[in-house]
């Protein structure tokens, strides 16, 4: 069945999950147009993600008047629909985003149905419980094609109404979960009725693309943390933590790899507390610099206060590498007593702590619990065995 993703703004470096399930799809035999409602290529440099722009077809690059046309048009020849729709958009619009800002999702949604009605693809998958999914939902109601989606959080756990979460979920073919987690906190905002909707489905890794992992350097301990610097990641209590465990430690350190809001903050923090020659701020880094920094630690260190279940943990346990996380989410699906440490969120002296226990434990055992998540992950995140999953749900669509 050829199927087409939906997404908001595709392709982007944060996003290459979503380019790795394609691709997973693809190779098991199913097309799939890439739909998203803008590129974000100026800011990409991987060449896979420049590569992926090309192949995606951007809704607004079609132009305000295009749309409008089409969407005229497609509402003409389906009155009936045209209407019921309107209806739900203004419902969902008066919860939360804007009537305003909901009618243009509808336009939107009728020039994606048009365009898959011309391509003959009868079901639309997006990614993210936002946008994209409101407007895969409303395409449906056009009279357009069948829709699922996957959800992610953190960020539609945290506004489950405003986002009509409930109505996207009982209009849906099928929801996707990342995690059993994630599955918790839809049925919380499901009917009853429609908890048989609720899949999981992980996103997943290439295990064919992590060679042997690296020796784990000597003496540290060193830590790395990969991530948008921003609130709900931790990083500021992280270097309350490295504070706190420093004097212990004297060749403790941290290279912290992303970039965001907080950079700032951050960096004046370091200084603050005296910690410039402890950490490391390398900014953004594409994936081989990602996973140099992992080979040049023994250890991945996450502190966040909110998450899905993070593609940079699946990453550091396929190099090789233990993991000090917090227990939040659907991490303690994956990071175990045998891969990790899992302490409590927002506890720098628990993060402390787990630094230490990295620090006391000896080589051999550090390699074997890389080894250990490297199993782990391989047996629970290979993209195509995901993918395969997946394809089935398509599948099971009238």
């Amino acid at each position: 069945m050829k199927i087409a993703y939906l997404v908001n703004t595709y392709p982007r470096a944060s996003h290459s999950f979503i380019r790795r399930e394609i691709a997973a799809l693809e190779r098991a035999g199913h097309p799939v147009h890439r739909f998203a409602m803008r590129s974000d290529r100026a800011a990409l440099v991987d060449p896979a993600d420049l590569a992926e722009d090309g192949k995606t077809e951007h809704v607004l690059a079609a132009g305000a008047w295009q749309i409008a046309l089409r969407a005229k048009l497609w509402m003409l020849r389906h009155p009936a629909k045209a209407l019921a729709a309107l209806r739900l958009a203004w419902r969902c619009g008066a919860r939360g985003g804007g009537r305003l800002r909901h009618l243009i999702y509808l336009a939107e949604a009728a020039y994606v149905a048009n365009r898959c009605q011309t391509l003959g693809i009868p079901h639309l998958h997006a990614h993210f419980g936002t946008n994209s999914a409101t407007v895969a939902m409303l395409a449906q109601a056009l009279g357009g094609p069948h829709y699922s989606f996957t959800v992610h959080g953190p960020e539609e756990f945290d506004s489950p109404e405003a986002l009509c979460l409930r109505d996207k979920i009982h209009h849906a073919a099928f929801v996707v979960a990342i995690s059993s987690y994630g599955r918790s906190q839809l049925c919380r905002w499901a009917d009853h009725a429609d908890w048989p909707k609720l899949r999981v489905v992980h996103c997943g890794i290439e295990p064919w693309h992590y060679g042997d992992p690296a020796p784990l350097p000597t003496g540290g301990p060193h830590l790395v943390a990969i991530g948008r610097l921003a609130g709900q990641k931790g990083f500021a209590l992280l270097i309350e933590a490295m504070a706190l465990a420093a004097p212990r430690h004297p060749g403790l350190h941290l290279t912290l790899v992303g970039d965001g809001e907080l950079r700032d903050h951050i960096a004046a923090s370091i200084a603050a507390l005296g910690l410039g020659d402890r950490i490391t701020l390398t900014g953004w880094l594409d994936e081989v610099g990602v996973r140099s920094a992992l080979a040049a630690a023994q250890a991945l260190i996450l502190p966040s206060f909110a998450e899905g279940l993070p593609m940079v943990v699946m990453e550091a346990m396929a190099a090789g590498r233990p993991v000090i996380a917090t227990a939040i989410a659907g991490v303690p699906e994956l990071v175990v007593r045998e891969t990790g440490w899992l302490v409590p969120a927002g506890d720098a002296t628990a993060l402390a702590e787990a630094i230490d226990a990295l620090a006391a434990m000896p080589a051999d055992r550090l390699t074997e619990m890389g080894l250990a998540s490297r199993a782990r992950v391989f047996a629970r995140h290979d993209i195509d065995t995901e993918a395969a999953r997946l394809a089935t749900l398509f599948a099971e669509v009238p």
